[in-house]
């Protein structure tokens, strides 16, 4: 199934696409980002219900960030390299990651410890990140460079569309299915358990209708002996090329990737506390045992459902917005929307406020999810897009991996395991990532493909 890519492969001249063919390519990210958003919605409370301390939970979600960090990077370099002629380059790794996904979306909530769903959390983020990395670089492979903002955006518009029905499945199985939202064993509801497993579905399903929908452009042909010589290389060199790439990282890439460094950060500390905080913040539950706890829960999850959909519906408006400001005045104003979104949930006083706050959480999450990758993807050479895009995520995990293991010291000592105070600061470092968006990147408004693409120097153009 692989194909060596020679140095500077071409590639076939790229049309445009219909909104229909975008949205094909696309969907496969609503089922994806259902799997990631049903767990970052309901892992800190199953964690809660199965006994964890607030000072644990960041380490518990250490699965995540050491995956994408390990798993990304290697996904990328693999898929530029392979081809088949029926399943072409990304869609191999589409559907692998989407079967394990599913398999450990059914298991999760039957967890009977803690350290069983932590290990599940383990392989259900490794088999997530090999469906979703290949996914940036599939709209890079597929449209042309005047696309390529609604190319992100639709991924964007999709993610939070899928980002809304996760959020809110526990509730609408609560209040809609009437399946009861507290175990007669103490543990995991029944609500979260049939979540897991409607959402198990969606995921295989959704990136199964990409994979089937979609065609993928081959590369050129290459002499048969090139093909030889570089599959000799084989591990060593794919660990050589990926060093290398990081060496060399474009200049806006390495700008571009401390805005993401300080802006994920904000995410992280909400999905870690933000449920738990709304449950014993502002229903003001006593323990896991109240059923306080679970109503707080429920409401906590309806009300990131409500940021997902201001994320589906804002991404809608992102390219006339972006066209008119500039990609990066666009998402330093998303930025800072989320910013004080986050932060001013410390003053909610009425439980309905917090639909308040989620807007412009939401805003600043349909921005982070195609700007930044809109941006960077002009300055990428085509032979190296995926490996590029995976080592791009470096600068989401690696803050993840350091909230991981030195969040809950912070709780514990600094903080006294105010899970709403977590939140907020959040939210400051959102309002830093803005401030270094705004400073840092420099854009080309005159670009003539009309989508504001950025090149500080000669240097940043694709080779």
């Amino acid at each position: 199934m692989a194909l060596t890519a020679s140095s500077a492969p071409a590639f076939v001249s790229k049309p445009r696409l219909s909104f229909a063919q975008v949205f094909n390519m696309s969907f496969g990210f609503f089922g994806i980002q259902f799997g990631w958003d049903l767990q970052r919605a309901n892992m800190g409370p199953i964690y809660e219900y199965l006994k964890a301390s607030p000072e644990q939970i960041p380490l518990l979600f250490l699965a995540a960030p050491l995956t994408g960090l390990i798993v990304q990077p290697i996904i990328g370099y693999m898929s530029d390299r392979t081809w088949h002629p029926r399943w072409g380059r990304r869609r191999p790794y589409f559907f692998v990651g989407a079967m394990l996904s599913t398999i450990c979306l059914f298991l999760m909530p039957n967890s009977g410890s803690l350290w069983m769903a932590a290990g599940l959390l383990w392989i259900l983020d490794t088999s997530g990140n090999i469906a979703m990395e290949p996914f940036r670089a599939f709209v890079a492979d597929k449209l042309p460079e005047s696309q390529r903002t609604e190319g992100f955006a639709m991924q964007s518009f999709l993610i939070g569309l899928g980002g809304s029905i996760a959020s809110a499945l526990p509730w609408l199985m609560s209040h809609v299915f009437n399946v009861p939202s507290v175990s007669t064993k103490g543990g995991i509801p029944p609500t979260v358990e049939f979540a897991f497993y409607a959402g198990a579905a969606i995921f295989f399903i959704a990136v199964l209708y990409t994979i089937l929908t979609s065609k993928e452009y081959p590369p050129v042909a290459i002499p048969a002996q090139k093909k030889i010589e570089e599959n000799k290389k084989g591990i060593s060199h794919g660990v050589t090329e990926i060093t290398h790439a990081i060496k060399n990282m474009p200049s806006k890439m390495k700008r571009l990737a401390l805005v993401q460094f300080f802006t994920w950060p904000g995410l992280f500390l909400m999905w870690f506390y933000y449920n738990t905080a709304v449950a014993r913040n502002i229903f003001h539950a006593a323990d896991t045992a109240d059923p306080l706890y679970a109503k707080g829960i429920e409401y906590g999850g309806l009300t990131l459902s409500y940021y997902s959909i201001i994320s589906f519906l804002f991404a809608l408006l992102i390219p006339v917005i972006a066209k008119r400001l500039g990609r990066k005045t666009t998402h330093t104003l998303c930025l800072l929307c989320g910013a004080i979104g986050l932060i001013s949930v410390r003053f909610v006083t009425q439980p309905y406020e917090l639909y308040f706050c989620m807007t412009g959480v939401g805003i600043a999450w349909s921005s982070i999810l195609s700007m930044p990758y809109a941006m960077l993807a002009g300055a990428l050479p085509e032979d190296k897009i995926g490996v590029y895009m995976g080592i791009f995520n470096f600068f989401i995990v690696l803050p993840e991996i350091i909230a991981s293991l030195f969040f809950g010291w912070i709780m514990e000592h600094l903080l006294n395991n105010d899970r709403m105070l977590a939140v907020q600061i959040g939210g400051a470092l959102m309002v830093l990532a803005a401030i270094l968006c705004y400073s840092l990147i420099y854009e080309n408004k005159n670009d003539p493909a009309g989508d504001a693409a950025m090149y500080e120097t000669a240097d940043d153009r694709p080779v």
